[in-house]
């Protein structure tokens, strides 16, 4: 296979350079600029046509249809939230929102033909992974966000003694201070479970999905360079796994969203 430059590729080297970061050696740290350029690149286009839509109507005073589909996207996310918290859920709302539009945009760069953007930063970057989601430091960071604001919410809710009782009594609870004590260290162990497994869950299940999509795309556009044949039955795979991926784009999103409203509810709620 042809890369961008003319240089000849088998297909193993064609799957690992477009699933290879770019990556940058920093302080000992290594950077995966492909995933942080990207994935900050599509969250400043969407929040700011965001912000431009909201001061439209701010101006005008009566919503257009970029303002009313945005609405009907806020609406959307609030009813969900509503239905699992009673409380003031503005902020809850605002964090859901705010997640499921990103990991949105950033699932969306899957619809990019795989080598069109190659076209691009092979100008300056030898390999460039261009779906930032498919990379687990991307689904890590965000589960890892999501899990800092239970705990801060559990603390702000039950108070930091009321959060510290939680995690060294529930779900067993003794009948005196000497069957605490005994108990706390297994209270303990379980809470931490629990815990860990929450953005793991959240991280792996977008990341897996991602990533295979990834390698399917790969895989298809290796048929479609296999002469005519390949091309045409190439072609169509693509438009339907494309077409399969309207669903799952949007799902990927929405799945996170739902689990970080759930992880977000919990937290109000005691033991």
């Amino acid at each position: 296979m042809a890369s961008e430059s003319g240089a000849t590729k088998t297909a193993t080297e064609y799957i690992q350079g477009h699933l290879t970061n770019y990556t940058v050696n920093y302080s000992g740290s290594t950077i995966h600029m492909d995933t942080v350029i990207t994935s900050w690149l599509l969250g400043a286009v969407a929040f700011g046509l965001l912000w431009l839509a909201s001061r439209a109507v701010q101006k005008e005073g009566v919503p257009g249809k970029v303002q009313a589909f945005v609405e009907l996207v806020y609406d959307f996310v609030d009813g969900q939230v509503k239905d699992m918290f009673s409380g003031d859920r503005r902020f809850i709302t605002g964090v859901c929102f705010t997640v499921f539009v990103w990991i949105l945009v950033m699932n969306m760069v899957k619809f990019v033909p795989v080598d069109f953007l190659g076209l691009f930063t092979h100008l300056f970057a030898p390999h460039w992974k261009p779906v930032a989601t498919a990379d687990l430091n991307t689904t890590l960071a965000l589960s890892l966000s999501v899990i800092l604001l239970v705990i801060v919410l559990s603390i702000k809710a039950k108070s930091f003694g009321g959060y510290m009782h939680e995690l060294f009594c529930t779900p067993f609870h003794g009948p005196n201070i000497v069957a605490i004590i005994i108990l706390a260290p297994f209270n303990f162990v379980f809470q931490m479970i629990e815990l860990i497994s929450k953005p793991l869950s959240l991280a792996l299940r977008l990341y897996g999905n991602m990533y295979a999509g990834e390698i399917i795309f790969l895989l298809i556009s290796l048929l479609s360079a296999a002469g005519i044949g390949g091309v045409f039955f190439g072609g169509l795979l693509h438009a339907g796994w494309a077409i399969f991926h309207i669903l799952v784009v949007p799902l990927q999103a929405f799945i996170f969203m739902m689990l970080t409203a759930v992880y977000l509810a919990m937290a109000h709620e005691a033991h």
